[in-house]
């Protein structure tokens, strides 16, 4: 049944409330829990795990293989669906686990860190547990069950992190890292099977998968790029440089992604429910779509662009010392970061307006020219870490670019159109970031410069969209004025 307008508009005001709370308060936990084990930990125990991310990853698509995207988009889903989901997700992770632990020892040695075969067979088992989820997860999505996957997420993460923490004052290094990992999956999925009543049965029937399968092809394939994009320095570096640089770029990264996430995490619970919903009015789904946009850039570029430029300070009085060559490496992925989320919101309305060809393709393209970019710089110019950094990010904005055409070729939405909708904070977060400099310069001790800085630029921008009466920062402020009088009575 089709929702009408103003349900929808109410339920996506709520959805992205839940979401905002939930990637805010994960964020400010990660960081918490992040600055602690910086502290405890080395960049050469950041390495070792680090460089086990690449495959993590893959094998978490190859596991989902696009089948979460794909119930989304069924209109409804049935309970054979989701069944026939959670088998096949659980048949193919125990392969793939399998296959792991058997390359363990050509992982180690690609890497040059014997210590890589025992890590890497217990880090696995993340993505093996993850597998009793997926489909729970994917009801939940669709469902737009924001407030539980934010409890859900907010637990997991105080399960894991507190056992990482522990762990590492314990002595375990890099082991403790490895233990986060899989509490954290084992915790979430346990929440998933609290929240969502349905239960998969034991009558296996992949007929359902069959016919999404020319869907979710495309997405696993994307989801295979995007991961590579996400983390071929991290595998490059560890291959050519010592293990303590790769840890360093990997704090940066961390650091970068976390930031990062919260946009795009709060977009992307949210982007693709709701466009599918809009896809039979395709002006009505470009509307959704530029209020989508102008949304991201509005927390985006403060939110990134603030973290370069605090970026020094924080990692001298966060961190400490011993992260400071990490400093200009996070400086250079906060700026490219500012325009990931972006990323998010117009991928999923290829995936949204079932699009996944262009969704695959879109990502083929990228990877294949950024290898080609980065191996390029790596061996002809420059072997230096923050060149290669530099490139990659100059890249990775100008590639936006190909999803603009995208965008033009799904609900013709014109260049001009979508350079307004961003535009304007881009050139809003400059000018406030350039005056809180002015007014901070001449502080020397970086907790008060830090500090500072955080609150003048907060205050400034804020201060803009108010006398700008940005309409995006007034239904914001509106929506949560609301929300916080309702909690009072």
């Amino acid at each position: 049944m089709e929702l009408s307008p103003q349900p929808l508009k109410e339920r996506t005001k709520q959805s992205l409330f839940w979401s905002m709370l939930n990637n805010g308060t994960l964020q400010v936990l990660n960081i918490l829990f992040g600055v602690v084990l910086a502290r405890l930990l080395t960049p050469g125990d950041y390495g070792i795990v680090g460089v086990l991310t690449i495959f993590s990853l893959i094998a978490g698509n190859l596991q989902s293989s696009g089948f979460t995207q794909a119930l989304i988009n069924l209109k409804p889903p049935k309970p054979e669906d989701y069944n026939s989901v959670f088998w096949f997700n659980v048949i193919a992770s125990v392969i793939l686990y399998a296959i792991l632990w058997f390359c363990a020892p050509l992982i180690a040695d690609f890497f040059h860190q014997p210590v890589l075969v025992d890590v890497s067979r217990f880090i696995f088992l993340a993505f093996l547990i993850s597998s009793l989820g997926i489909a729970h997860g994917g009801y939940m999505l669709k469902n737009l069950m924001n407030r539980e996957i934010a409890i859900i997420n907010l637990i997991a993460l105080l399960c894991s992190g507190c056992t990482g923490i522990v762990l590492a004052f314990k002595g375990f290094a890099y082991w403790s890292l490895a233990w986060q990992q899989v509490v954290y999956i084992t915790a979430l999925n346990l929440g998933r099977y609290y929240f969502v009543k349905w239960r998969p049965s034991w009558k296996i029937d992949f007929g359902p998968v069959k016919r999404m399968f020319g869907f979710a092809v495309n997405i696993l394939f994307t989801n295979i790029i995007n991961t590579l994009s996400g983390q071929i320095l991290t595998f490059i570096f560890g291959r050519f440089f010592p293990i303590a640089q790769v840890g360093n770029f990997s704090q940066a990264n961390k650091w970068n992604t976390q930031a990062n996430t919260f946009v795009s995490g709060t977009m992307g619970q949210v982007a693709q429910p709701v466009l599918v919903n809009v896809d039979n009015d395709k002006d009505r789904q470009k509307r959704v779509f530029r209020k989508m946009i102008r949304f991201t850039a509005f927390l985006a570029f403060p939110v990134m662009l603030g973290l370069a430029f605090v970026a020094k300070e924080f990692v001298e009085v966060v961190l400490g010392a011993k992260w400071i060559e990490c400093t200009p490496l996070l400086q250079v992925l906060c700026v490219a970061g500012a325009f990931m989320p972006l990323y998010t919101v117009y991928q999923h309305l290829a995936i949204g307006c079932k699009r996944s060809d262009l969704y695959l393709w879109c990502n083929v393209g990228q990877i294949v020219l950024q290898i080609g970019i980065i191996l390029l710089c790596y061996y002809l110019f420059s072997k230096s870490i923050i060149v290669v950094v530099t490139v990659y990010s100059v890249f990775m904005i100008l590639w936006l670019a190909a999803w603009q055409i995208v965008a033009k070729h799904l609900i013709n939405l014109k260049w001009l159109e979508a350079i307004l909708d961003i535009a304007p904070f881009l050139v809003i977060t400059i000018v406030v970031f350039a005056l809180t400099h002015l007014a901070t310069f001449w502080i020397e001790n970086n907790i008060i410069l830090l500090i500072s800085k955080v609150i003048v630029g907060a205050a400034l921008y804020i201060a803009v969209m108010k006398l700008a009466n940005v309409k995006i920062f007034a239904e914001c402020w509106e929506f949560m004025r609301k929300k916080l009088k309702k909690q009072q009575t």
